[in-house]
């Protein structure tokens, strides 16, 4: 077997392009630097809103088949080779909106056994053995099911994994600091005219703003804001963007960040953080 890199990130995200616009720069950074970067998405956004009119004729598995380019093509962007499905392509669909009868599809996603669905990643951590993993909070970030159930999997399975041998040193929740959000979104409202955008988001519409104090680590991925850029804009059919900005469907502008925001929640850190691998001795990053 080939031996893998020292340092070992792996990223569990609910749809194709919510790494891009969650993770993007950190994954290009630590992939340009040599980390081995997994990705899981555990779902192919069946029931995704098409923003671009000739691609509106893609619904449920075509669209789910189209996004799986566009997240192959992102990867790519980003130089991330090892992407997998949760459990295989289509192993679970996309659960729509919150409240939505999508819902209560039997084969979405937010109906999956988080113990079944747990053990097919702790599977994926066992055979990469990551030292570091990143994913939402317990809300997902805003409440859309799919991001609630893939924390509710991802933290399952580093439990599960520890159990079975393999002990992730690091535990990373998505977030973004709100003087950051809120000096970004006074700096659109400026520009909002020049834009392709009419609108812009609210600061409260950004998923993962925290107060400043819960933030632990700030991933400078200025470097790869344009494989961040690129990775975005290979996601199509859900975000257009015009840098450094980005809308998805809502057609609100939103800053596209490139330094990245987290909060450490298992393992050893401290605030001011600037790498998500700070505080593992050699023994951890084995």
């Amino acid at each position: 077997m080939t031996e893998l890199p020292s340092r070992r990130l792996l990223l569990v995200h609910a749809h194709p392009d919510d790494e891009s616009i969650n993770n993007g720069a950190t994954m290009a950074r630590y992939a340009a630097e040599g980390a081995h970067v997994t990705l899981v998405t555990c779902t192919l956004g069946e029931r995704g809103e098409v923003i671009p009119p000739e691609l509106r004729h893609l619904t449920g598995p075509a669209l789910g088949a189209h996004r799986r380019g566009e997240l192959a093509a992102a990867a790519a962007a980003l130089g991330v080779t090892d992407v997998r499905l949760l459990g295989g392509a289509g192993r679970y669909g996309d659960s729509g909106m919150t409240g939505l009868p999508d819902n209560d599809d039997p084969g979405c996603f937010w109906q999956a056994d988080v113990d079944e669905a747990a053990g097919l990643l702790a599977d994926v951590i066992l055979e990469v053995r990551p030292q570091v993993l990143v994913t939402y909070d317990d809300n997902g970030g805003y409440g859309h099911p799919d991001h609630v159930q893939a924390h509710r999997v991802a933290m399952r399975a580093v439990d599960l994994a520890a159990a079975r041998g393999h002990r992730i040193a690091k535990v990373y929740w998505n977030r973004v600091p709100r003087s950051v959000a809120e000096a970004a979104f006074a700096r659109l409202q400026d520009e909002l005219p020049a834009l392709p955008f009419d609108k812009s988001a609210g600061v409260d519409d950004v998923p993962g703003v925290v107060a400043d104090e819960r933030i632990t680590t700030a991933v400078d991925g200025t470097a790869h804001a344009a494989a961040k850029a690129a990775a975005m804009r290979a996601h199509a059919t859900q975000i257009e963007v015009a840098e450094p900005y980005f809308a998805l469907s809502n057609a609100l502008a939103q800053p596209l960040f490139t330094t990245e925001y987290y909060e450490l929640v298992r393992g050893p850190g401290q605030r001011g953080e600037t790498d998500l691998f700070a505080g593992l001795g050699t023994g951890e990053a084995s």
